[in-house]
């Protein structure tokens, strides 16, 4: 892995080692389960040196990338601001997992064993999957990059790269997405809540929540990974803009951890001593 630079990780340039020209065409698509481990990253501490976070919710993002360096660069730097990452060794997995799981953005390198990134990026858009798709590849001719938005991806970015931009356009991406589509469900874990249906459901089984209960749930949903104070909690789920010296929220947050986590194996809502609560995925 190499940085141009000791300006910080965020903005240093990487520059992937040299590759074998591979072949780029490939004549059919076959969805049939990858062999190769797949592994998920997920942290949730403070963002690196020169990269700075403004997210409301982490991502999940699907990196495809045959290169070992460069997937542990981005690797590194998504784990480092709090989200999420799975990463794809060769076209083939990495198009097998984009369709069966929910992400909400995919980097794909172009030139990958198995399945290209062109390859993979038609059959999405063919398929109607909208999952906003940026393009990363050591290809950067204005006729590349053409081919690569025309092929159906949302942006393109040429190495070598700098992980804050990386990072900037994985964001602008998301959430001009979440803007066209308005949110109808919310889910963490396996915790899922319906804000048209009003019903909450965890592992499939439903959970009957208070209205306030619901509001408090939901907040911390839109909230999952980040520290919530008493203060965002009586603010923005009671309307109080001021103490009222009471334990109502104590009280609300624990008929809440009893019904979400009591009957469930693993923890979703927890207590941060000292500053507020988590709503999080399991580690």
């Amino acid at each position: 892995m190499m940085l141009d630079d000791d300006r910080g990780f965020g903005s240093a340039m990487y520059h992937p080692p040299a590759r074998k020209q591979r072949e780029r065409d490939v004549a059919a698509v076959v969805l049939s389960s990858p062999d190769a481990d797949r592994g998920q990253l997920t942290t949730h501490v403070a963002a690196p040196r020169g990269v700075t976070t403004t997210h409301a919710i982490a991502m999940r993002v699907l990196v495809i990338e045959d290169d070992a360096d460069t997937a542990a660069y981005i690797a590194k730097g998504l784990r480092e601001s709090g989200h999420v990452m799975d990463h794809a060794k060769d076209g083939k997995e990495g198009l097998f997992m984009a369709v069966e799981q929910r992400y909400d953005v995919i980097v794909v390198d172009r030139m990958l064993p198995l399945l290209d990134g062109l390859t993979i990026v038609q059959t999405l858009r063919s398929s109607g999957n909208k999952t906003p798709v940026l393009i990363l590849s050591a290809l950067g001719e204005i006729d590349d990059r053409v081919r690569g938005l025309r092929a159906g991806g949302d942006d393109y970015l040429v190495k070598p790269f700098a992980f804050s931009e990386l990072l900037a356009r994985l964001e602008a991406l998301v959430r001009r997405a979440r803007a066209e589509t308005p949110e109808t469900t919310l889910r963490v874990g396996d915790l899922e809540m319906d804000l048209l249906a009003r019903v909450v459901k965890r592992a499939g089984q439903t959970i009957d929540l208070q209205p306030r209960e619901f509001r408090l749930l939901e907040y911390l949903m839109r909230h999952q990974g980040q520290v919530v104070t008493r203060t965002m909690l009586l603010e923005n789920v009671w309307d109080y803009h001021f103490d009222p010296q009471t334990n109502v929220i104590d009280v609300h947050v624990s008929r809440l951890r009893r019904k979400i986590d009591r009957a469930f194996e693993q923890s979703l809502l927890h207590t941060v001593r000292g500053a507020g609560y988590m709503l999080r995925e399991p580690d």
